[in-house]
């Protein structure tokens, strides 16, 4: 069997796997191998498991709303909000509920049906915490999903925002665990781990997902993917962010990724994570209509929706509409 002949099988046999809901652990090979498929037989292969469990014509609008910006004490180096870096980040004051309110019921005309509260912190004080529940309720007062990305959660924090009525916490791997240490010093992988675990053991839905563009291989990709499908069970939101560079952070000026790469991206999420909601999420303003057209059809069904992502451009919404009109998408209804 020639090479190429046999990465096809390889890549058939993982799908199968998937498609009938059998237990399964990914292998960074296995993805590495649906990563050097040629892209057309990729997306094919994405394209067929996303119809097996959506609407593929169906995508989920969510809004993020940063509600603490700047002055993060960790040193990310993809952040514009950390404290020790100098970008037009300022460290500004939390946001009240009137305010968190306000913008979710504006997203919620629009379309949106997840609000999303971010916050740039190493994780929440208790106080802090405590204005974050009376935001979650009021929010899901609108009809609204919830979701919220805090940072580091301590013992009975993640049981707060559940009696709340949150339904989803975002907490990123970021990379793969052998890069991490590229990208992050202040804070380990397994502490990401810890508050995920404390996310699910809750009865939390998960948001999790990583950051790609930030010089690494094709291998890290995949084993970036391996790390989020392998967690039991994987998350129900996976949001692939491409880097947003941003000028006074240690990764300003990192060579651009291929934009066919993203989509590559987007495609191996989609087969080994079948029934996670795949988010287009940092990065979509720089992306041509064309690439974001073949983002769909390799398997995203949901994007962050609005002006601004946390601190960084996104589409404007405008623009987001009349492309899902160009290619005859509609939006997903609320609960989906």
């Amino acid at each position: 069997m020639d090479t190429i002949s046999h990465n096809a099988a390889t890549a058939v046999a993982a799908d199968s796997v998937v498609a009938n809901d059998k237990i399964s652990r990914w292998s960074v090979e296995q993805v590495e191998v649906l990563f050097n498929l040629p892209f057309n037989d990729l997306l094919y292969r994405a394209a067929g498991v996303h119809r097996e469990h959506f609407d593929p014509n169906a995508v989920q609008m969510s809004t993020l709303l940063s509600i603490k910006t700047g002055g993060c004490p960790e040193d990310c180096g993809y952040c514009p909000q950390a404290a020790r870096y100098h970008t037009s980040v300022e460290n500004e004051d939390m946001l009240s509920v009137d305010e968190v309110v306000a913008a979710a019921r504006a997203a919620r005309d629009k379309g949106a049906t997840r609000f999303c509260m971010g916050a740039a912190w190493r994780g929440p004080k208790q106080r802090e915490l405590d204005r974050v529940l009376g935001m979650v309720r009021a929010v899901r007062e609108l009809g609204m999903e919830t979701c919220a990305t805090l940072g580091m959660l301590k013992e009975g924090q993640a049981e707060q925002l559940k009696e709340a009525g949150l339904d989803y916490y975002n907490h990123n791997l970021d990379t793969a665990p052998e890069f991490y240490g590229n990208i992050i010093s202040t804070r380990t992988q397994d502490d990401r781990h810890d508050t995920l675990d404390k996310v699910r053991a809750a009865g939390l839905n998960v948001c999790c997902g990583g950051i790609v563009g930030m010089g690494e291989s094709r291998r890290t990709r995949a084993a970036l993917l391996v790390e989020i499908a392998n967690l039991d069970p994987y998350p129900e939101s996976v949001p692939i962010n491409n880097l947003v560079q941003v000028e006074g952070t240690p990764l300003h000026g990192t060579d651009a990724l291929d934009p066919l790469e993203f989509v590559r991206t987007i495609a191996c999420a989609r087969i080994t994570m079948p029934k996670a909601m795949v988010r287009l999420s940092a990065g979509r303003q720089a992306m041509s209509d064309g690439i974001q057209a073949l983002c769909f059809l390799a398997g995203a069904n949901s994007i962050f929706y609005g002006d601004k992502l946390l601190t960084t451009g996104n589409p404007e919404a405008e623009r987001d509409r009349e492309l899902m009109q160009r290619l005859g998408l509609h939006a997903m209804g609320s609960g989906a």
